[in-house]
């Protein structure tokens, strides 16, 4: 598949970055990473009694969580733009290559209000079909 010139292309850091989060992304959703997780978690409570639970041993889970956490977050939002804007392309193109009206197209960027009326009026014309269709079962032309 081509890739057009887009972000990545020009910042070479960006490629690096959707790499290592890609690597990352799906090795953190693997069983065998949760499983991993769950046992640092049971060695870590397990060593407690021998470091008598103190502050120090208590940090370091602290610590080690915060950090993974923290680092997730910026995965997860990736993945998720990744995801969204895929998606989004793929909607365009089938909008731009069907019946249905090319106005749609890019809508992702209009304000939240903007898209509250659009979808208003697309439920009044839904409900407008529908009623059309219960006056007239067969599927003829009123």
């Amino acid at each position: 598949m081509h890739q057009s010139h887009g972000e990545s292309d020009r910042h070479p850091a960006a490629k690096v970055f959707a790499a290592l989060a890609n690597k990352a992304s799906q090795r953190a959703g693997r069983a065998s990473t949760f499983v991993l997780a769950c046992a640092l978690i049971v060695i870590w409570a397990i060593t407690g009694p021998i470091f008598r639970f103190s502050d120090t041993w208590q940090l370091v889970i602290n610590t080690g969580t915060t950090i993974v956490t923290f680092l997730m977050v910026f995965l997860i939002q990736n993945s998720q733009n990744r995801d969204s804007a895929a998606i989004q392309v793929k909607l365009d193109e089938l909008i731009r290559t069907s019946t249905v009206q090319n106005s749609f197209v890019g809508i992702e960027h209009l304000t939240a209000d903007e898209l509250e009326e659009l979808r208003a009026r697309c439920e009044q014309r839904a409900e407008a079909v529908a009623a059309a269709r219960e006056r007239n079962p067969k599927g003829h032309s009123p």
